[in-house]
């Protein structure tokens, strides 16, 4: 299946000498949901500017459902809806009108019963007939993403969307934001809420210093970098670690009643037998112990503290 974005060699450098982007290779699928997680100034928002026409590459090419964005400008921005990072409106306009002018911009028909739809799915259905001025940052967010969906677009970038958004709202935008997937709409989001793109996300891709660094599916990226620890709360509290078991790289950890030993999930053997037989000779004993599984955050972190 033909990806509906693809990008292909793109670089940035500003006026200013600086490299925003260099060599670019990334394709997004539809009707996925594809995370984009990096450091302030890793590059995010000049990407997504690029792809959406905000902005001109230096060299390189995008295609959106298989139309140039530049040779096809009105094709593909037709097919995008964006919310960006600012809350940039026009404060006296009332959440109606805005949104609705939004859906004129992109030459579609005048449609009251979609422009209904759109606010009543992001519960501003009864703020309707207020002005941009008298609402909350929430709720200002909100707009934006009505904006975005005004002319029914097949693609949907959200630019650190939830900024600044308490967490019940953040949690009801998440569920529009699977709904669309769920009718067909892909989605691209830049998020600092790692946790949510743990949570949302199909595929990950990781930026940094204006490069992509990994690009892998949610599940198999953690099985494959994710390392998990296997922690044994201890009959008897330990001072310290018998030499012995030095080979296992094992911590202590509260005041001496746990053992923590962590290990990579693709490892030929995790070593848990070796330890487990070691601990018996030692007359170490247990009373208990479980596993976790590395997050998404720590992985990331790990990517970007990597030289590059």
């Amino acid at each position: 299946m033909q990806p509906i974005i693809s990008v292909c060699a793109l670089s940035k450098v500003y006026a200013s000498g600086f490299q925003a982007l260099t060599d670019i290779n990334l394709e997004i699928r539809e009707a996925e949901i594809f995370a984009l997680l990096g450091p302030n100034g890793a590059g995010k928002t000049t990407l997504i500017s690029i792809i959406c026409g905000i902005v001109n590459a230096s060299a390189g090419t995008v295609t959106v459902a298989g139309h140039d964005i530049r040779r096809d400008y009105r094709e593909t921005r037709s097919m995008i809806g964006l919310v960006p990072q600012e809350l940039t409106t026009d404060a006296f306009e009332s959440v109606w009108d805005t949104v609705s002018f939004s859906r004129g911009l992109f030459g579609k028909p005048t449609d009251p019963q979609h422009i209904e739809n759109v606010l009543r799915t992001l519960s501003l259905w009864d703020k309707k007939d207020n002005r941009i001025m008298t609402l909350s940052g929430g709720m200002k967010r909100r707009v934006l993403i009505a904006k975005a969906l005004s002319h029914e677009p097949q693609i949907l970038f959200l630019d650190e969307p939830t900024a600044g958004v308490d967490v019940e709202l953040r949690q009801a935008m998440w569920a529009v934001v699977r709904s669309l997937r769920d009718s067909g709409v892909t989605i691209i989001l830049t998020t600092h809420y790692i946790e949510e793109a743990e949570d949302m996300a199909d595929r990950v891709g990781v930026i940094n210093n204006g490069e992509i660094i990994l690009i892998e599916d949610k599940a198999q990226l953690m099985c494959k970098l994710g390392r998990k620890q296997l922690t044994l709360q201890l009959h008897d509290p330990l001072d310290a670690i018998p030499d012995k078991l030095s080979a296992y790289g094992l911590e202590l950890a509260a005041e001496g009643a746990e053992l923590i030993y962590t290990y990579d999930t693709q490892g030929e053997h995790t070593g848990i037998t070796a330890l487990l037989g070691e601990l018996r000779q030692t007359g170490i004993r247990f009373k208990d112990l479980n596993t976790t599984q590395s997050s998404l955050e720590e992985i990331f972190v790990s990517l970007v503290r990597k030289p590059v």
